[in-house]
């Protein structure tokens, strides 16, 4: 996976040390209602499609373009289902920390397969046969699942066990 200029400049100055990133996911679904997962390349785990917001780079611009980059599926954004901070130690030692903004989608063209090297599988699941995740990965899609669902949040306080502890990649 290559490391965005802009990522690697701030590495260059930070080191290992912890950096915020502004980060979104998209819970796509198909008209079947099926949900849209990829399988990481650098853990092995199924997750949503998720990526770095790039500077200047709207939320909602930034989730199309990172789904139709991991999964070769384009999308609608159709509103915002969550937000949260999620840290994660890479196996170099960087330590980010991301603010992730996760959004319902809905699938609108394209064919679903590997369409980049961040994944080694992309498929389609029906919500009640999905795949192992993990709990920040069902936090996401759990969130999304009632379309009428109010946007998730942790309250002030509270400590969501799928963000409590950095997952190591």
């Amino acid at each position: 996976m290559a490391v965005s200029p802009y990522i690697a400049k701030l590495r260059a100055h930070v080191g290992h040390d912890l950096l915020l990133l502004p980060g979104v996911s998209g819970v796509v679904r198909d008209d079947d209602g099926r949900v849209l997962l990829a399988r990481r390349a650098d853990n092995g785990r199924w997750s949503v499609p998720a990526g770095l917001i790039d500077p200047g780079e709207q939320p909602a611009d930034a989730v199309a373009r990172e789904v139709y980059e991991e999964t070769g599926v384009r999308v609608r954004v159709d509103g915002v289902a969550g937000v949260a901070t999620h840290r994660v130690v890479y196996p170099n030692g960087d330590t980010c920390e991301y603010l992730n903004v996760w959004f319902r989608c809905r699938a609108v063209g394209g064919e679903a397969r590997i369409n980049d090297d961040e994944s080694t599988e992309v498929a389609w699941f029906d919500p009640g046969d999905l795949p192992e995740l993990d709990e920040w990965a069902r936090l996401r899609i759990d969130t999304t699942l009632r379309e009428d669902a109010p946007t998730w949040h942790a309250g002030p306080g509270e400590r969501h066990s799928a963000l409590s502890r950095p997952d190591a990649l």
